[in-house]
């Protein structure tokens, strides 16, 4: 079996929080999967400046001594890597979009979803608008710009278009409150969503992977909501910083989140919602839904987060643990499907 020369594209074209990010998914990942028998691992590390690096680490210390190159000169390296697919860790719209959108300029395969379907996910209203049109349900809203005024009777949640981990995110209970919801929101963007609010319920993600060409519905992850004290849940609950400047995991203690139990009635329901979610926007390899369960246990979509660094604590690697499905299954899985029938150099492993 030949070893496979993958590429792990971390870092940021934005800003340093996407760039932490990235960094400690993708540390995480490494860990977890090295196997020289199997793969050549190299390292792209993107920094805001928009210069690449190409470090033997992700360790702070070999970022720092590894010399920073220009886009050109990255092209040059890469080319002449033999490079068989790029596993992508990049989080910030530019490391979704541009740098995706690069390796298929240069005809190097990458697990994920392409370029364009992350454009349009990565805009809540769009991937809003296209769920809707295939049957799904979403809450109400309407997309404002600045000086433009919310038509929607609170209670309301008001999010920025492109924000994750529930930065800028407001739930408004009286109408006097919008203009602090909205001035936040808009910190983060040009465009704001405000969305009618859904009772609870419950909060679940479902998360859907190709396998052969099928799609498979994983466990759920719900994550701990109350009608009264906690009716959505805010960047705190998902990330953390520390005194030493580092990101860490804040849901993944088994008491913010937790897997369902695939008994649950609303498993079957939820993962044929997603699934009609992932063939309407076009997904390949794999995708995650945020759904809102009312209290009449219908499922309502509020956002696709189709992110996957293959990192023990990646949502859709703890799915599929729960699945039976160990972490290095499930990157061969991704794997096989990003290389086709022409190259499924893992399949007997």
């Amino acid at each position: 079996m030949s070893v496979l020369r993958i590429l792990h594209l971390v870092g940021s074209a934005y800003n340093d929080f996407y760039c932490d990010l990235s960094r400690l998914y993708a540390q995480d990942c490494l860990a977890a999967t090295v196997d020289r028998s199997r793969y050549n691992f190299q390292i792209a590390y993107i920094t805001p400046d928009r210069q690449w690096r190409f470090p033997p680490s992700l360790s702070r210390e070999d970022i720092a001594v590894t010399k920073p190159i220009p886009l050109s000169d990255a092209i040059k390296f890469l080319t002449e890597q033999n490079i068989d697919l790029v596993l992508p860790q990049m989080f910030c719209i530019p490391g979704m979009t541009h740098y995706r959108a690069l390796f298929d300029l240069l005809q190097i395969p990458y697990v994920g979803n392409t370029s364009d379907v992350m454009a349009i996910t990565a805009h809540k209203a769009r991937a809003k608008a296209i769920v809707e049109a295939a049957g799904v349900k979403v809450p109400r809203g309407e997309l404002l710009r600045q000086e433009d005024v919310p038509t929607i009777t609170p209670p309301a949640i008001i999010k920025p278009v492109s924000s994750d981990n529930s930065l800028g995110v407001t739930l408004v209970k009286d109408a006097t409150d919008y203009d602090a919801a909205l001035k936040k929101a808009f910190e983060y963007g040009s465009e704001v969503i405000v969305e009618e609010f859904i009772e609870l319920g419950r909060e679940v993600r479902c998360g859907v992977i190709v396998k052969d060409g099928e799609l498979v519905g994983l466990p759920l992850e719900e994550y701990l909501v109350d009608p009264h004290e906690k009716p959505i849940r805010s960047y705190a609950d998902k990330l953390k910083q520390t005194d030493d400047g580092n990101l860490h995991f804040a849901a993944k203690d088994n008491i913010k989140s937790w897997i369902v139990d695939p008994n649950d009635p609303i498993t079957q329901k939820v993962q044929q919602v997603a699934k009609k979610c992932h063939q309407a926007l076009g997904c390949r390899h794999y995708s995650l839904f945020d759904f809102r369960i009312d209290p009449k246990s219908e499922p309502w979509f509020l956002e696709a987060g189709l992110y996957c660094s293959f990192a023990p604590k990646s949502v859709i690697s703890s799915m599929a643990k729960a699945a039976g499905i160990p972490l290095n299954e499930l990157l061969m899985t991704a794997i096989n499907e990003t290389l086709g029938n022409n190259k499924k150099a893992l399949q007997n492993c």
